[in-house]
Order: structure tokens, then C-alpha cells, then sequence
């Protein structure tokens, strides 16, 4: 049964980061050319956010966490903005935790990479198979050689996030 939810799992990762269907967001909706907050998902504010810190706190407590998290994004899913990588804003924290979108309902701008974000979900550690980071490593634009060297699963910090909005913009003209 573990292995039958792996591969359920992996197939819908696959599956969601090629699939160009009427929930994809036009590239007008992808970009953001406005000074004022740009929210994705549900819409929310930075009131209430924590920090990495305080993340590590609650997570050392349980599972996992419904939290309001500040970071800063390192890295977005370059195919369609359907994923995104972020660390402490801060730069305190040097393991970056790994963000998807409840519901694959909303994108990311492949460009905000630098940016700081607001995101509000639930936070989590999970393992990650070889095949499912060798596709995220894909779609961040890897060479096939940093694809090949990676041969062990990994455990990693994870975020569902049901909201985010963008709170500090960094343009890379």
C-alpha cells in the first residue's frame, strides 16, 4: 500500500507540472507588474507570520504545523510556477523548505526568486524519492549531470500553502 501512495504521488507530481489544462494561469496572471501586495491563493496578510526559528520550534513538537510562515524564495518551478523553494529571510536558516499549492489551485511568477513572501498552510517533513527530485531538479532548470548525481531520497521540510502573498518584490532587470 506504501508503495501503491509513492507512485500515486510521484504520477501526480509528474502529471501536474506538464499538464496545461484550463487551470493554468495565463502568463499575464503570472507576472507581477504592481507595487501594491500581489496575493495568490486565499488571500491573507503578513500579520501574524513567523519566522524559520519559530517554525523549527513547532515542528520539533509535532508533525506538523498550520502556520503563517516569513521567507524569502530561492528558487520557482521554471515550467509553470507550481512549486517554489524558500529559507529564512533572514538567511539564518540555510535548509530551504519546499512549498506546493493546496489544490494546484494557483502559480507562482517564475521570476521571484530574491522576493519575500508571506505563505499560510501547513508545514510538514516528508521524504522524497529519487524520481520526484530528479523532476524538481528538471524543472529548476538543472543539468542533466546535477539531475544524474542525485541517487538517495531525501527528507526534507515541505509547506502546502493555502495562501501567499508577496511582500517585498526584487526586480531582476
Amino acid at each position: 500500500m506504501k508503495n501503491l501512495l509513492t507512485v500515486f504521488a510521484l504520477l501526480s507530481v509528474l502529471i501536474s507540472c506538464t499538464n496545461n489544462t484550463a487551470t493554468s494561469q495565463s502568463k499575464e496572471d503570472n507576472s507581477v507588474e504592481q507595487e501594491e501586495p500581489k496575493h495568490f491563493g486565499e488571500k491573507i496578510d503578513a500579520e501574524g507570520a513567523v519566522g524559520f526559528e519559530e517554525l523549527m520550534t513547532k515542528l520539533s513538537e509535532s508533525d506538523s504545523a498550520k502556520v503563517k510562515l516569513a521567507a524569502r524564495v530561492t528558487d520557482v518551478c521554471q515550467k509553470k510556477g507550481c512549486w517554489m523553494n524558500l529559507v529564512d529571510a533572514d538567511d539564518s536558516q540555510a535548509e530551504p523548505i519546499f512549498v506546493k499549492f493546496k489544490d494546484y489551485a494557483f502559480f507562482m511568477p517564475k521570476d521571484l526568486a530574491g522576493s519575500d513572501v508571506v505563505v499560510e498552510g501547513v508545514a510538514y517533513k516528508s521524504v522524497t524519492p529519487v524520481d520526484e527530485l530528479r523532476h524538481y531538479a528538471e524543472d529548476a532548470g538543472k543539468s542533466e549531470e546535477e539531475i544524474a548525481a542525485i541517487t538517495e531520497p531525501e527528507e526534507e521540510l515541505k509547506f502546502m500553502a493555502s495562501g501567499v502573498v508577496i511582500t517585498n518584490r526584487v526586480r531582476k532587470d
